[in-house]
C-alpha cells in the first residue's frame, strides 16, 4: 500500500527532500511513496519503453522514460510508470543531452496498476496530465487484461482484446490490448 509520509508541506519543500526508493510523489499537498513494482508491472513497463523507443528514438520523434519525475501545473510532482515526450518538446540542456528536470507535462502518460495501488489516485494523476496538455493517458490493469484510455475532451474508454490502443499520432507504433498483455507470456508459447 502506498504510504503518505507528510500531510502538509509545500511543493518546494518536497522537491528539496532526498529521493526515495521506490519514488515518492507530491499529490494534493501530500507526499505519497509509490509501491515497489512487481513482476507483471515491471515486464509491461520495460517492454513498453523499449517498443516506443525502438520506433521513435533514432528518427528523433519521441523518447519514452520509465519512472521519470515530472513537475508541472504548479502543484504536483508525479512519477508516472512511463512517460513519452515528443522530441521537439524535450528540454535538452544542450544538443542531444537529456536534462535531469522535466517541468512539463508528458505527451503520453502511462500508469500500470499494481495489486496494492489505488486506481483512483492513478486516474487523478492521468487527469492532471491531460489538464496540462498530455495527448494520451493509459491506465493498464494487468489483472483485468484491460487498458483504460484517457483522451482530452472524451470519456474514458476501456480497451481489451484486439482493440487498437490510441497513441500520439507522431509515433509510428501500433499496439492492441492483446499485444500489451502478450508481453506477460515469456519463453516458448
Amino acid at each position: 500500500m502506498a504510504t503518505t509520509t507528510t500531510p502538509s508541506i509545500s511543493l518546494e519543500e518536497f522537491l528539496a527532500m532526498p529521493e526515495t526508493e521506490p519514488a515518492s510523489e507530491y499529490i494534493d499537498g501530500q507526499v505519497i511513496q509509490k509501491p515497489m513494482a512487481q513482476g507483471q508491472h515491471s515486464r509491461i513497463q520495460g517492454k513498453l519503453v523499449n517498443a516506443i523507443n525502438a520506433v521513435s528514438e533514432d528518427d528523433e520523434i519521441a523518447l519514452a522514460f520509465p519512472e521519470l519525475r515530472c513537475v508541472f501545473g504548479g502543484s504536483e510532482a508525479i512519477v508516472p510508470d512511463v512517460v513519452v515526450f515528443l522530441w521537439d518538446r524535450i528540454p535538452f540542456v544542450e544538443t542531444g543531452v537529456i536534462p535531469n528536470k522535466f517541468e512539463l507535462a508528458p505527451d503520453w502518460a502511462i500508469e500500470i496498476v499494481s495489486p496494492e495501488q489505488s486506481q483512483t489516485r492513478l486516474i487523478k494523476k492521468l487527469v492532471h496530465c491531460l489538464n496540462h496538455g498530455t495527448q494520451v493517458g493509459w491506465l493498464i490493469a494487468p489483472a483485468d487484461f484491460a487498458v483504460t484510455v484517457f483522451l482530452p475532451d472524451r470519456l474514458p474508454a476501456v480497451m481489451q482484446g484486439d482493440d487498437k490502443l490510441p497513441i500520439p499520432s507522431a509515433i509510428p507504433l501500433e499496439l492492441k490490448a492483446n499485444d500489451v498483455f502478450g508481453w506477460l507470456r515469456v519463453g516458448r508459447r
